[in-house]
């Protein structure tokens, strides 16, 4: 087996750096050794590319006018400016980006150097920093079969791979749907991301209490919150009757994903990649606000496959959601014929495929040693916030 250097450059939010994770220990369990590139914010997610070496740099956000842009370029600089200098001694065969704006000094610096270069797009529309950097990669990786924003010169080089889950989430492929019969406990599961949504605080409470009593009395519910609304909601729901267990943070989603029988949720790409993989039907609420209403594209495989119900947020009501709960919930094998739909839409040998794709697309390696550069400390107002 040949050992090869990769860097994987990606920006600080989860739906960014799980997928670049996800690709680093299949790249890791392969033999290779991986460094990353990523903001402040990325370098401080728990629980991600433990033992791996993390370098931060300077990136500029483009926008706010001529002055805005005129720090961009100069945070760009001078993040080519250190990645170069990484890439002299840790010598890449490849860098792989995944998106957000710390990637692409990563990627200019080595499309200068000559080292190939690929981009992960986790979402159904190619973002802000993947459409700058795709005329000039190697490979384009997607995650769907039909990307928005991309331009057809590039389809040449686009490989669909899939979007990299946990392997906790992958696990989940092989189990069993939960088995649930007409007067068995109903488990919702209901997340609105790393931050909680507001929006499914204020309606899924009053949604689920609008249920016919019968099914109102077979749910139990766990549900992600923002710290200002948790009690709001834990009061709303034991005024209706409903366990709930609410928190704010949930380090055991996988395990909560594993029993779930149906979930509410946004339609960020990571969420939608674990409910595919792991077969979990669901009412998807694509954020309005998302760059390129992304989050829309992102359900319609998935709903369009009847895996999922998509609600636009400006018509998600209580009286919405209590239809569509009753639509999918009401008969066990309705919901376990959701389940497989959704499962349908899975690629579960993302991970695999995306590391085959940058192998293949890899310089023969240098021999060189295990010698690390270091890089100076980010003058201040340098790095990105």
């Amino acid at each position: 087996m040949i050992s090869r250097h990769y860097v994987l450059a990606a920006g600080g939010t989860g739906g960014h750096m799980v997928p670049a994770h996800a690709l680093a220990e299949e790249l890791i369990a392969r033999g290779h050794r991986v460094a990353l590139v990523t903001d402040e914010r990325g370098a401080r997610i728990p629980g991600l590319f433990d033992g791996v070496q993390v370098h931060i740099l300077p990136a500029g956000r483009l926008g706010g006018g001529p002055i805005g842009w005129l720090k961009a370029l100069k945070n760009i600089l001078a993040g080519r400016a250190m990645a170069s200098r990484l890439y002299e001694t840790f010598r890449p065969s490849a860098v792989v980006g995944f998106g957000g704006y710390p990637a692409l000094p990563a990627l200019l610096a080595a499309q200068r150097d000559g080292i190939p270069t690929l981009i992960h797009e986790q979402n159904a529309v190619l973002g802000r920093v993947n459409r700058l950097l795709a005329r000039r990669v190697d490979a384009i990786a997607t995650s769907y079969p039909d990307v928005q924003r991309l331009k057809p010169r590039h389809l040449d080089k686009v490989h669909l791979v899939g979007n990299p889950v946990r392997d906790e989430v992958l696990a989940l492929r092989d189990q069993p749907f939960p088995a649930l019969t007409e007067d068995g406990i109903f488990r919702v599961l209901v997340t609105g991301g790393s931050q909680g949504a507001t929006i499914l605080s204020s309606v899924v409470p009053d949604g689920l209490g609008m249920l016919p009593e019968h099914f109102r009395r077979r749910l139990q519910v766990t549900q992600q919150c923002r710290a200002e609304d948790i009690e709001e909601v834990r009061a709303r729901y034991a005024g209706l009757g409903i366990p709930a267990d609410l928190a704010t943070y949930m380090p055991d989603l996988p395990e909560r994903l594993a029993w779930s029988h149906l979930v509410i949720a946004r339609a960020g790409a990571s969420t939608i990649a674990e409910l595919t993989v792991a077969g979990r039907p669901a009412i998807l609420i694509p954020l309005p606000s998302a760059t390129d209403d992304h989050q829309t594209f992102n359900a319609r495989e998935m709903a369009r496959s009847g895996g999922a119900r998509m609600i636009p947020q400006l018509a998600f009501t209580p009286v919405e959601l209590a239809k569509q709960m009753q639509k999918l919930g009401l008969e066990p094998e309705a919901l376990a014929n959701a389940a497989e739909r959704a499962k349908g839409c899975g690629r579960p040998d993302a991970a695999k495929d995306l590391a085959d794709l940058v192998e293949r697309m890899s310089q023969t390696p240098a021999l060189v040693g295990p010698e690390e550069v270091a890089f100076r400390p980010v003058p201040a107002g340098g790095a990105m916030a």
